[in-house]
């Protein structure tokens, strides 16, 4: 398995999802944003949906996703991800996140957008709402959730703790399957190749930053997320439950009752909903996104 550009991969997620026609262009963008780079892969010329990913991920995870839903859109990593800087001070709360993400979309000059968030990026997405409710005009928020606790997110936690040096990529996409992340070993295998480096010394890395936590910090960052970012704001939500995934009961029905104008749907998936079914995930969106056209 080599490293990948930011458009080989592409050619099979189309193939798997059976796209038709040439594939959308697909460039890598960047601003600095307090003195740090803020990276992103922007599809086409005018995004209209920006897309967060989960703790550990980077951009391409939703390469699939986008080709199925076929928009304009501005896939972005964050702080401490895939081409974005690493923070000093190992702050990845989401509400730190969120103002990065701003500066980006400020910068960029996007306007409004349709802002998807996968885990710790959907608890990015909600606090970006609160916090500059300018640039969103809808919010889908993908198997997360304000009241989402750590240890509910055990299967990822538990991935991240373990080695982070590795002999090869091969045996990352093994660790993988055998946590439960994802069973599709193409994907995953392509999904390896952009969020990891190979060192001089012939060992493979991670490439984002939670992999290494200084000494004295814990592997993941607070995500405690108040309900009052979301409850705060009247832009219309949808809330997706992967079956499989990490949001227990009693939280998605807090999400309802807090939340009564949200939309709630559940696919049956993993947590990693966008590369588990992207296909359903963009149907999701596109049913949301669609009224305001």
């Amino acid at each position: 398995m080599t490293d990948l550009d930011e458009t080989t991969s592409l050619a099979a997620d189309a193939a798997e999802l059976g796209v038709d026609g040439p594939l959308p262009r697909v460039e890598r963008v960047g601003v600095e944003v307090d003195g740090r780079l803020v990276s992103a892969l922007r599809w086409g010329a005018r995004p209209g949906v920006t897309l967060l990913h989960g703790a550990g991920l980077n951009a391409h995870t939703w390469d699939a996703t986008l080709l199925a839903l076929g928009e304009e859109a501005l896939a972005v990593d964050l702080p401490g991800h895939g081409d974005s800087a690493w923070r000093d001070d190992f702050d990845y709360r989401p509400v730190t996140n969120a103002h990065a993400v701003a500066g980006l979309l400020d910068a960029l000059g996007t306007g409004p957008q349709v802002v998807v968030g996968q885990s710790l990026g959907g608890l990015t997405a909600v606090a970006l709402a609160a916090e500059r409710p300018d640039l969103v005009r809808a919010l889908v928020v993908v198997d997360a959730s304000p009241g989402l606790r750590v240890g509910d997110a055990r299967q990822v936690t538990e991935f991240l703790a373990g080695d982070q040096v590795f002999d090869s990529r091969e045996q990352i996409v093994d660790n993988a399957i055998a946590a439960g992340i994802g069973s599709d070993r193409a994907r995953i295998t392509r999904g390896v190749a952009h969020n990891t480096r190979v060192r001089d010394d012939g060992k493979v890395v991670w490439k984002h930053h939670l992999a290494y936590p200084p000494k004295d910090v814990p592997g993941l960052p607070d995500i405690t997320t108040p309900w009052s970012a979301l409850t705060g704001t009247d832009v219309p939500v949808l809330l997706v439950r992967a079956a499989h995934g990490y949001l227990p009961d009693d939280v998605v029905a807090e999400f309802r009752e807090r939340v009564p104008r949200a939309t709630v749907v559940e696919l049956e998936t993993g947590h990693n909903v966008q590369e588990q079914d992207p296909a359903g995930l963009a149907a999701a969106i596109r049913a949301l996104a669609a009224p305001e056209r």
